[in-house]
């Protein structure tokens, strides 16, 4: 036995505690604040609560209550709670709003979004002297009480976004403190230029309102160029502009040019098979007071990876389809209709869609009728489960052990729920026919002025908009400017404030003004680039022309009729054309002489090559030029440098000071994921997949797009420089670490598929989660693009033959996942460390864990692993209770 003496503490008193004494004090003041903290704070979200519990109706203390995601309809006895500063009660089951909160007088903090309250009474915001921060977001409201001015002093966010507000809430305009205002999605016509005569609003948002005045193109522009809209709207009486962006889509050879020009002319027009389009063309034409802007897209599948940058919402869409190929069957309509539903659901989901049969004159009359049956009943049949699939998403969601971990994946499918194609009946038309070409405009022109349809057709703009406009258009038709309409920024602004009725608008506003007539697809004017931001593209058809020099088809057949005088320009050979063209079907890759002498060729052909230094840069090693600036902006080709394993340039290191890099002189690639080919190289750099492997999928709905896979490639290596790719493949190297991700796109089961090799110790797997993390964000990011496309990443089980799947939780940027160390399927009943299906740690092994009863199940054949011990399963189940 050990036996100690302590001598006293002479020091000791009750004014001077000893150590251990401070110790246990700090422990109960720790534990009495957090009993403090519970008292004024509670959370009981996701609870499946229909009415309050007592025991919380008896905390008089409370101050904070969340109660999202329950079942609730009232909360009855609320007004107990005197002290309560914060209140959610969104996503439940209100219809009335709960007229007990007008009780609530400390209040400052209030959500009522995701309901279905469809009106506020009178009597409640006049008791809430002290809100600050209100959400009525996703409900049914068409207004706001005139009590709600009470908050004046007090309200700085109001949210009331996604309601049926069909005229401005008056009461807004009195809220002098407000700072942050949401009316994005409900059906606004117009907005008072008194909600932005003050200067405490910073934060606007408008989008989805069918706004005349200002126009939406105006509102995309921010506070400040709405203001100023306004000021201009001062000077003079507001002038309407009717004007249609239309869009002629469809397969090849399907008469969309013949349409285009048939109606533009007002008479039928054959386009000849030689004069089909490449890439898009654009015209205007009048009908009535009406203009339309038609945007004819070519039917070949390369170009669609440009076409999706120019199909934007708020058009008219003209789905051209060849009657006299169509057959009824899955096949043709695919190809013919499917594929465009698809993609424009995904892209643009609340389009008008017109479909268009052409080459009536081919077909009998029955057939016609036939064939346009069935196109309607397959397109109502794909929106159909479209919104199906929708609902069983959500339904997932909601039934889910813990809905809380999904909720922003909850809003968004609600949010595309909500977003439908609106398809037009069919009109068949022989283009041949003048008669039809009228009919199809009749068509058209009722159509458009239907406001249900199309309710901003019509704006509202200040006469100096107009008079802009007029200015530019009289601008680029002079001789001055050459046909491409490239104009520098500030020439063009200088040019602008030399006109007389101009001279006094500052450049502020000439830029807004700029600004609007890009959005609305008359210029182009991309400021987000930075090689691009000081030009303008008065003529929008040029810039087609740049993205279909490289991005176009028989690209192959184009790079082979190089000429030698060409070459010789470039210092090339007939040699040097022949391994272009090699490397290019090979690998989708050009070097920057083979892009060079391939663009000269291309604009000596569209008798444009005064532009050549200009968009390819002035020199090979000085400047990038404008065409890669755009291709690369918009993720259709990655520069890729190819440079020796050792430069034999390189200075010496020293240790201790400064290492001045050497720059080599290496050459520049350019790949095109567009012209990619099935290549063996990225497997056999891979090694093949293995059973332990970590792996996941990230799964789309309705499909991938388009051209998705392909924009990918571009995004991801060019965050990841060391890379091998393949047509649908990709294979990323950080840190020595290999990710390959592949492409998978069936009807019904499409998915990207990522797997990394699982670490060999505990600290990798920090670094393998986060690398693919890295790129499910990327994934993700890139799929904002598309509206209503759904995206969600699940991890399979790693029992093999298992199909279950564990659904990812939202990404909160963090990297946080879940707590769990042990996750269990429940389809298999296996069990796995959380670490190999979800991002995660796992944690050390400082001793073993507590051995439960013996409850095995076995089933499947093999070895299987416990602890240290192995067992040889071959034909039997080992139940062990």
């Amino acid at each position: 036995m050990i036996f100690s003496t302590l001598e006293p503490d002479l020091n000791h008193s009750p004014s001077n505690p000893t150590r251990e004494e401070m110790f246990h004090r700090e422990i109960e003041e720790k534990n009495s604040q957090e009993q403090e903290d519970r008292l004024h704070e509670v959370n009981l979200s996701t609870q499946r609560l229909r009415v309050l519990p007592p025991e919380v109706l008896s905390n008089s203390m409370l101050e904070s209550l969340d109660l999202d995601r329950n079942k609730l309809r009232t909360i009855t006895g609320i007004s107990k709670l005197c002290n309560l500063k914060k209140l959610i009660l969104s996503k439940n089951e209100f219809v009335d709003f709960p007229n007990e909160i007008q009780s609530l007088v400390c209040l400052e903090r209030l959500e009522l979004n995701q309901n279905q309250i469809r009106t506020i009474p009178e009597g409640v915001f006049s008791h809430l002297p002290r809100l600050k921060h209100l959400r009525l977001n996703n409900n049914r409201l068409c207004a706001l009480p005139r009590d709600l001015a009470a908050c004046q002093g007090s309200l700085q966010y109001l949210n009331i976004s996604n309601n049926l507000f069909r005229t401005f809430p008056q009461p807004v305009l009195q809220l002098a403190h407000l700072q942050e205002f949401y009316v994005q999605n409900n059906a606004l016509r117009q907005l008072p230029k008194e909600l932005f005569q003050g200067q405490s609003l910073k934060m606007f948002k408008a989008s989805g309102n069918p706004l005349r005045e200002p126009p939406g193109e105006v509102c995309a522009g921010g506070i400040q160029q709405i203001r100023n809209y306004f000021n201009q709207l001062q000077h003079g009486l507001g002038q309407e502009d009717k004007r249609v962006k239309t869009l002629f889509l469809g397969a090849s050879l399907a008469g969309k040019s013949t349409i285009c020009r048939s109606l533009k002319q007002g008479q039928s027009k054959l386009v000849p098979k030689e004069e089909r389009t490449v890439g898009i063309e654009i015209s205007e034409f009048q009908i009535e007071d009406f203009t339309f802007l038609f945007w004819d897209f070519a039917g070949q599948l390369e170009y669609y990876m440009t076409h999706h940058v120019f199909i934007t919402p708020q058009a008219l869409v003209i789905l051209v389809i060849n009657l006299h190929m169509y057959q009824t069957d899955d096949k043709t309509f695919k190809e013919l209709v499917g594929f465009w539903i698809n993609n424009l659901s995904m892209r643009v989901p609340n389009s008008v869609v017109l479909p268009v049969g052409t080459h009536v004159d081919c077909c009998q009359e029955q057939e016609v009728a036939e064939k346009t049956r069935d196109i309607m009943a397959r397109i109502t049949a794909m929106l159909a489960e479209r919104k199906s699939n929708l609902a069983h998403f959500i339904d997932n969601l909601e039934g889910s052990e813990e809905p809380k971990f999904y909720v922003d994946q909850w809003e968004k499918l609600k949010e595309m729920e909500s977003c439908t194609l609106t398809i037009l009946n069919l009109v068949a038309v022989n283009c041949t026919d003048h008669c039809d070409i009228k009919k199809l405009e009749a068509t058209i022109l009722k159509h458009v002025k239907n406001e249900e349809l199309f309710p901003e057709v019509v704006r509202v703009l200040p006469p100096v908009y107009r008079q802009v406009e007029a200015a530019i258009v009289d601008i680029a038709r002079s001789e001055e400017v050459a046909d491409h309409g490239m104009m520098d920024l500030q020439y063009l602004v200088s040019k602008l404030s030399q006109r007389e009725h101009l001279a006094s608008l500052g450049r502020e506003l000439l830029q807004d003004i700029l600004r609007y007539l890009h959005r609305i697809g008359l210029v182009v004017w991309y400021e987000e680039i930075k090689h691009l931001e000081s030009t303008v593209f008065l003529q929008p058809t040029f810039l087609i022309t740049m993205f279909k020099l490289l991005v176009r088809h028989h690209l192959v057949q184009q790079l082979e009729s190089i000429s030698v005088d060409t070459l010789i320009g470039e210092h090339a050979t007939i040699r040097d054309r022949a391994n272009w063209v090699w490397t290019f079907k090979s690998k989708a890759m050009l070097c920057q002489q083979a892009v060079r002498a391939l663009v000269k060729h291309q604009l000596r052909s569209e008798g444009m090559w005064d532009v050549f230094e200009e968009i390819m840069g002035h020199r090979p090693h000085r400047g990038r030029g404008k065409l890669f600036s755009l291709l690369e902006h918009f993720e259709l080709c990655l520069e890729v440098k190819q440079s020796e394993a050792l430069n034999p340039q390189a200075r010496e290191f020293v240790p201790g000071k400064p290492w001045e890099i050497t720059w080599s002189q290496s050459k520049s690639w350019y790949l095109f994921p567009t012209y990619l080919n099935q290549t063996e190289e990225v497997s056999e750099v891979w090694g093949g997949d293995h059973p332990e492997d970590l792996h996941i999928r990230a799964y789309f709905s309705p499909e991938i797009p388009e051209g998705f896979f392909q924009r990918f490639l571009v995004k991801a290596c060019s965050f990841y420089c060391t890379h091998w790719v393949a047509k649908a493949t990709c294979l990323l190297v950080c840190n020595g670490k290999p990710v390959l991700i592949k492409e998978n796109n069936q009807r019904a089961y499409s998915y990207l598929e990522l797997r990394c090799r699982k670490p060999s110790e505990r600290t990798g797997f920090r670094f393998a989660w986060d690398f693919l993390v890295a790129v499910v964000l990327i994934i993700q990011k890139l799929a904002e693009e598309w509206p209503g496309l759904h995206v969600c990443v699940k991890s399979p089980c790693r029992t093999s033959g298992c199909p279950a799947e564990f659904l990812w939780p939202d990404m909160d940027g963090t990297g946080a996942m879940t707590k769990e160390d042990i996750k269990t399927c429940g389809t298999c009943g296996h069990r796995f460390g959380t670490e190999l299906l979800l991002p995660k740690v796992p944690k050390r092994l400082e001793e073993p864990p507590a051995q439960p009863s013996a409850h095995y199940y076995v089933t499947s054949y093999g070895t299987t692993t416990f602890g240290p011990s192995s067992i040889q399963v071959t034909r039997q189940n080992i139940s062990s209770e």
